[in-house]
Formats: structure tokens, C-alpha cells, sequence
């Protein structure tokens, strides 16, 4: 595998790390944005529309620029390091994937250039509270209604749901609860009639929603993609977003160490600076090992997520998964506790980078769900 960088993905890197600086180098701007009813910045937001980035994993002929999973890595590194608030992961990756890959031409033409112009977002609801991590297990139904769908069930921790301007939801068109067939998927505006959304702040300071559907009346046209054949769409969309919170995980990590390190070269005790001894010379170590070898699965999860064989990928992601959500939790706890107290208090922004990194370790499983998904397949594929 290539891990070089090109030319214009390295100014593509710099570009966004410039922004990102610029928007949330001082940390009390980070607390502004999050006071904001949206619960995140609608300027920072037409600044990434500007620059591109709203447009980025798209077609070219759809209205976006054609980037791959490797510019998607790089973005998400970067906001990693700023503790980006806004809802990129949910309208872009995980929004604009399903639409992207299951939209119709008309769909795709109408949505797509108003999610790259910053003048829609996007929701995936899909997780219930029966589901734990499995993609498959849909409890939501939809079924026929006159010419349309009558949907009912519920979703819960939606990303950014409570202020998307459009949900695409699952529903259960066929079959029992846990079939891998019958798995539909519904593109619906929230303002919609029996749809009830109810937001709340989650522990990283992001947002997210608990979405009700009782007896909602769709067109038959709100169908996305294939009617039962939707399971394929998100298993792959979800690997994406794995990739991406592997690589937004890698840039919080960067921060938290650099963080550590200079705190532990100002503390004094005992008449010195306590970097000087050499027990936490090595727990420091320990710490640039880790982000290291993170840095490793990120640039191998961005390589993996284009695997055409859906079985290999799945499980090369749930592998990168489970080893980021490790390393994550080693240097989080080690950042804290060479802090001391201070690291978990609200005013100093350590303690802000640790939640925003267990909230990735368990986003679409945590490490446990990815081992086992690694174990039953009986490790990595040959390819890898």
C-alpha cells in the first residue's frame, strides 16, 4: 500500500488545517459554537462550502469533487485536533453516502449540490435501542399505504437529528426483526406528520436526537435505493464512517499527547519540572507509540473502505475500529492522570479531547463488538 500523500492532498491538508485553526484555535470559541441553538457554527459551516469540503466525497458530475476516502481522512484528522462540532460526519458521510450510493439521478441532482452550497444537512436514523451494534437488527417498519409507505418505530442517538433538514431512515419492509433482508430505507423531511424529534447535548459536547415515527405517511417516491436490499448500503456506509472516526480519533490523540507533554515540562515539583523524571519520560513515550500505531490503522482503514469485497472490509475495519478505541483509551487515561485533576475540569480542554474519544471508541460499536467481529471470521483477510 501507498501511504504517500499527493501533491494536492497535502495542500489539502494544510488548507483545512488552517481553517480549523482559524476556527477553533482559541478553545472558548469551541464553547461559543456549541451555545448556538443548532449546537454548532452555521458561519464555520458556509466557510466549508466555500472551501469545498461539503462537496468533497461526491461525483464530480453530481456537483461535488470527486475526493476519496483518503481526503476524508485527512479532513477528519484535522477536525480531530480542532474538536469540530459540526454535524460533517452525519450530512457528509453518513447522509451523503446513502444518498450517493442509493439516490436516484434525480435525487442525487436535487440534494447534492444544496448539501455541497451548506444549505442542507443530513440525519442516518438507524440505531434502536434493541440493536446494540448490529447493522441488521430493524424493529422499524414501513409498509404499504394507498400509493405510498406508512412508517412507525423509533431511533435512537441520531447524530445532529435534531436539526437535520431532511432523515434518512431504515425501516423494515420484509421479514423478521434480525433478517439480513428486508431492510428498506426512506429519505423524509422532519416537518413530516407523526414525526417527533426530541435533541440533547451528548457527553463530547455534540448533539444528537431520540426520533419517534407513528403512523408516518410517506410518498412512494421516498424510497432510497432498493426496496429490502438496503443492508449492503449501510454496512458500507458505516465502514466509511468507521474510517473516518478512525482518522478523527488519530487527530484528538495528537492534541491530548502535545497537550500532556508540555504540561508535564511546566509542572514543577519538588524544585523541578516532573517531565524530568524519568517514570513519566516513559509513560510520555508510551503516549507517542500509541498515536503512532493509530496513525498506522487510520491510513489503513482510508485504504480498506475501497475493498470491493464487502466480507474483507468489513472486517479490516472492525479491526482498525478496535484498535484505535485501545490505544484512544490507553492515552486518554494516561493524559489525565499525568494532569492530575485539572485534566477533567470543564475550563481546561484535556478532559474535552478524552470524552470526545470515548464517545468515538463506541460509536457503531465499540472494541469488544469490532474484536468479535474479527474473531468469528478468523482474522484479518489475506489481502491485508
Amino acid at each position: 500500500m501507498d501511504f504517500d500523500l499527493t501533491d494536492e492532498q497535502r495542500m489539502l491538508a494544510d488548507s483545512i488545517g488552517r481553517l480549523v485553526t482559524d476556527s477553533y484555535g482559541d478553545f472558548e470559541q469551541r464553547k461559543a459554537y456549541r451555545a448556538d441553538p443548532r449546537g454548532w457554527s452555521p458561519a464555520n459551516w458556509s466557510g466549508y462550502a466555500e472551501m469545498g469540503l461539503l462537496g468533497l466525497p461526491f461525483a464530480e458530475e453530481d456537483g461535488g469533487f470527486g475526493g476519496g476516502p483518503v481526503e476524508t481522512m485527512l479532513v477528519f484528522e484535522a477536525f480531530g485536533r480542532g474538536l469540530v462540532v459540526e454535524p460533517y460526519l452525519a450530512t457528509v458521510v453518513l447522509g451523503g453516502g446513502l444518498l450517493k450510493r442509493a439516490g436516484t439521478a434525480a435525487q442525487r441532482a436535487t440534494l447534492i449540490p444544496e448539501i455541497a452550497g451548506g444549505g442542507l444537512t443530513l440525519a442516518f436514523a438507524h440505531q434502536e435501542r434493541q440493536a446494540r451494534h448490529d447493522l441488521h437488527d430493524v424493529a422499524t417498519t414501513a409498509r404499504p399505504d394507498g400509493t405510498g409507505w406508512r412508517l412507525d418505530g423509533a431511533k435512537g442517538v441520531v447524530l445532529h437529528g435534531d436539526t437535520a433538514g431532511r432523515l434518512i431512515v431504515s425501516a423494515r419492509t420484509a421479514g423478521a426483526r434480525r433478517d439480513r433482508e428486508g431492510i428498506s430505507l426512506f429519505l423524509l423531511d422532519p416537518a413530516t406528520h407523526g414525526v417527533t424529534r426530541r435533541g440533547y447535548a451528548t457527553q463530547d459536547g455534540l448533539r444528537a436526537a431520540e426520533v419517534v415515527l407513528d403512523g408516518v405517511l410517506l410518498p412512494a417516491d421516498a424510497l432510497l435505493g432498493p426496496e429490502g436490499g438496503a443492508l449492503p448500503l449501510i454496512e458500507w456506509v458505516v465502514d466509511e464512517a468507521q474510517a473516518a472516526i478512525c482518522a478523527e480519533a488519530l487527530g484528538a490523540m495528537e492534541v491530548l499527547r502535545d497537550l500532556t507533554v508540555d504540561y508535564l515540562k511546566q509542572r514543577t515539583q519538588f524544585g523541578q519540572a516532573i517531565g524530568n523524571f524519568q517514570a513519566l519520560q516513559h509513560r510520555a513515550a508510551d503516549m507517542l507509540v500509541a498515536t503512532e500505531q493509530a496513525r498506522s490503522m487510520a491510513m489503513y482503514a482510508a485504504m480498506m473502505v475501497q475493498e470491493s469485497d464487502a466480507s474483507a472490509r468489513r472486517v479490516a475495519l472492525s479491526a482498525a475500529k478496535a484498535l484505535v478505541a485501545r490505544l484512544a483509551d490507553q492515552l486518554g487515561k494516561d493524559a489525565v492522570q499525568l494532569h492530575g485533576g485539572i485534566a477533567m475540569t470543564e475550563e481546561y480542554k484535556a478532559g474535552h479531547y478524552f470524552k470526545r474519544l470515548a464517545i468515538l471508541a463506541g460509536l457503531f460499536g465499540d472494541m469488544d463488538h469490532h474484536l468479535r467481529v474479527v474473531v468469528a471470521a478468523g482474522g484479518l483477510p489475506e489481502a491485508a
